[in-house]
């Protein structure tokens, strides 16, 4: 009884390991280390009320449209970390994205790495996305977001040296929209406390995100009556510390 105890237990460790999206597998490196590079990025101080939506994972035929067409709406501008496999199967939305003044990050060309991943393959993983992301859009993409939100020395030092800056997410901004806990809990739990500078972490691919769809387009109008504005990353940089040029429109 014992054996079969602990086997399920074992299975359902590894089942969640290698299934749960961003921040499912935290990092025991001392943030403030990474941040001294001045190339890793959680929050990003700005004085005017600007926020950052982030998309990790797509393009999705189904929700990655219905996403744009709400940030079109609002006249908002995001940033999507795309998967070079998805971006080579739904060419249209990636160019999509960028005629409609988004910003695409690099977010791997497989998805399938954890800890122990090794430089030389996560930057042939950069390289490959990254010429996929330009041959669709005309840019190289500047921004990396690690999967799982997982980084290490290793990770980092690849990233900058492939000359991107590594964007994680405010602590305060983990929507969990990938535990699907409802479109009302992901809302509240971004505009109850947005402030300005916030890096939002969302998920436009993986599974069933019509929750997701439901509350950007819910904490949308609410941020917007609160006099908010959503910008891209790299703006947000801008302002911050000039470190990139401007996006906005």
């Amino acid at each position: 009884m014992k054996r079969v105890t602990l086997a399920a237990v074992l299975l359902m460790v590894f089942t969640l390991y290698n299934v749960m999206p961003a921040s499912a597998t935290p990092s025991s490196v001392k943030r403030e280390k990474f941040e001294k590079t001045g190339h890793v990025f959680w929050d990003i101080p700005v004085e005017e009320k600007l926020v950052a939506f982030t998309f990790d994972d797509g393009p999705d035929p189904t929700y990655t449209p219905q996403i744009l067409d709400a940030l079109k709406k609002y006249k908002a501008k995001a940033t999507f970390f795309v998967i070079g496999e998805e971006a080579e199967r739904y060419p249209e939305i990636v160019k999509r994205q960028a005629a409609e003044g988004h910003e695409i990050g690099n977010h791997t060309y497989r998805h399938h790495f954890r800890d122990g991943y090794s430089p030389a393959m996560l930057k042939k993983e950069l390289a490959k996305n990254s010429e996929i992301i330009e041959s669709l859009t005309g840019t190289s993409p500047t921004l990396f977001r690690p999967i799982a939100g997982y980084y290490d020395k290793e990770i980092v030092d690849t990233a900058i040296k492939g000359g991107y800056n590594v964007i994680l997410w405010s602590w305060h901004q983990e929507t969990r929209d990938w535990s699907r806990p409802g479109a009302a809990k992901i809302t509240q739990n971004v505009v109850s406390d947005a402030r300005p500078g916030d890096v939002i972490i969302f998920h436009d691919a993986g599974g069933d995100r019509s929750q997701t769809v439901k509350a950007v387009e819910d904490i949308l109008e609410i941020l917007y009556k609160n006099g908010y504005q959503c910008t891209t990353v790299s703006d947000l940089l801008y302002r911050s510390n000039s470190l990139l040029p401007a996006s906005i429109n």
